[in-house]
């Protein structure tokens, strides 16, 4: 396996998403009701990416291997609860990868781009949640520096999450 790796375009929005629902049913799908998993997942559609993968506030990396897509990262501005208290501050938004790109090093360089995206906008933190039940990503991103500083409740349709925010020093 030897990923290339582009920087998103509204074009990509479908291979996008499907990238996306693969690896958060994969990982995520059998915690809910099916009610609140549609429900959630309605939001997540292909316009919502395209206009997302067209707004310079929301810059995606992907990943691809022989063409297709592997996985991608997605940095936005601030929308967890958490007060910024007067720094500048981005957040890692999503990072999904399809199982066949885990263990290869494909997520240790969509997060290297995102540390060194966040830096090259001004950010002083990096911020991302990591669902409370996911111990490997918490591995993952405590391997980085990123500090849990926090808890909040994610919904999904109507089920709360337990989820930690997490904080990555820039500055």
């Amino acid at each position: 396996m030897s990923p290339t790796y582009r920087d998103g375009a509204p074009a990509d929005a479908a291979t996008v998403r499907a990238v996306y629902l693969e690896s958060f049913d994969a990982i995520f799908r059998h915690l809910y009701a099916p009610e609140d998993y549609d429900a959630f997942i309605d939001g997540q559609s292909e316009a919502a990416f395209a206009a997302q993968l067209g707004d310079p506030a929301y810059p995606f990396r992907l990943a691809e291997v022989d063409g297709s897509l592997v996985g991608f990262c997605k940095l936005g501005p601030p929308s967890l609860p958490y007060d910024p208290a007067g720094r500048t501050c981005i957040e890692l938004r999503q990072l999904y990868l399809l199982d066949q790109a885990k263990g290869t090093g494909v997520a240790l360089a969509l997060t290297d781009w995102a540390v060194a995206e966040a830096r090259r906008r001004g950010a002083a933190e990096l911020w991302l949640s990591v669902f409370s039940d996911n111990p490997r990503a918490r591995r993952f991103y405590a391997r980085y520096g990123f500090e849990e500083v926090g808890e909040f409740k994610f919904m999904v349709g109507n089920h709360a999450d337990d989820e930690f925010l997490c904080r990555l020093k820039l500055a």
